[in-house]
């Protein structure tokens, strides 16, 4: 069996699977600016089962950092295809950053050609024939006048083939000790470079399985992690678990993935909880197996 820090890791493996990726740097006069805008632009993006796409801020950016030298905010969309994810991005960033007091828009991702998504070169009729295009360094740049000044946008956004759906569930005696596992794991998956946890906090209480007796549902809850099913179900719980959190995030390739499942692992064996776990579907929803133990072959 192994263990970390005492607690069981279970020889089980978090499947993956592809995603389109693109990531937006959104700056402002402010720091408070930019987070707002990121917030909105982000808000109502936990699963693309009920979202256009998987988003999330993925750090906050110094003035040096950003192409216009002021503070910014890097956000991560993530969709099923490059044609869902401009979509979404697009509709995000006019509805919640073209919006915002002061903001401006810039890809954060180097990608081929072929493989972007028009961004600014599909905001640009906001301005209503007074749109400015300018091309500086290779790249073209979109000015619309505001009532403020005018928004600035990069015209297209590069974009990678990332990892979505890397995952593990804690299990834990109460909710209080899950859940304070829970948010030790987010730190630690927060500070790994190109990784995002969509769902709230980056922490999901109502974990899914594939599925449902109803016909109209695509997936439902996760019974055999349920406490209060315990006995009415095949439930998957050990004796003493009385509350589980999962942790679901996606990154911009594999190893980004593996580094955060390892780094947040880690971070939730504390006291108090039992075991760590993930969710696969017998390996027929994604070819990313993510296995446990294999992440820690080289500290047993």
């Amino acid at each position: 069996m192994l263990t970390v820090n005492g607690v069981e890791i279970e020889d089980t493996f978090a499947e993956a699977f592809p995603m389109t990726a693109a990531r937006v740097v959104v700056t402002a006069a402010t720091a408070a600016w930019a987070r707002t805008a990121g917030q909105a632009a982000t808000g109502y993006a936990a699963s693309v089962i009920g979202c256009d796409a998987e988003a999330a801020i993925e750090r906050e950016l110094s003035a040096d950092e950003t192409p216009d030298g002021r503070p910014g905010v890097a956000l991560l969309f993530f969709g099923f295809s490059r044609d869902a994810l401009q979509k979404a991005v697009v509709n995000r960033v006019a509805q919640c950053v073209l919006t915002c007091a002061t903001t401006a828009c810039f890809n954060g991702l180097a990608g081929d050609a072929g493989r972007s998504i028009k961004v600014g070169g599909a905001l640009r009729y906001f301005g209503d024939g007074w749109q400015i295009s300018k091309l500086l360094d290779g790249k073209r740049y979109w000015r619309m006048p505001t009532m403020d000044g005018e928004f600035l946008c990069e015209e297209s956004f590069g974009t990678v083939k990332g990892v979505g759906g890397g995952n593990f569930l804690i299990l834990g005696y109460s909710q209080a000790v899950a859940l304070a596992a829970a948010e030790a794991a987010v730190a630690a998956v927060r500070a790994v470079p190109g990784v995002i946890l969509p769902f709230p906090g980056g922490v999901v209480r109502s974990g899914s399985k594939v599925g449902s007796k109803y016909k109209a549902l695509k997936a439902s809850t996760n019974d055999a992690y349920c406490p209060t099913l315990r006995g009415s179900v095949a439930s998957a719980l050990p004796e003493g678990v009385n509350a589980v959190y999962e942790l679901v995030f996606d990154g911009l390739d594999l190893p980004t993935v593996e580094a955060a499942t390892r780094a947040g692992v880690r971070a939730a064996c504390l006291p108090g909880v039992v075991r760590i776990t993930a969710g696969n579907y017998g390996g027929k929803l994604g070819p990313h197996h993510i296995h446990l133990h294999r992440l820690f072959d080289d500290t047993r």
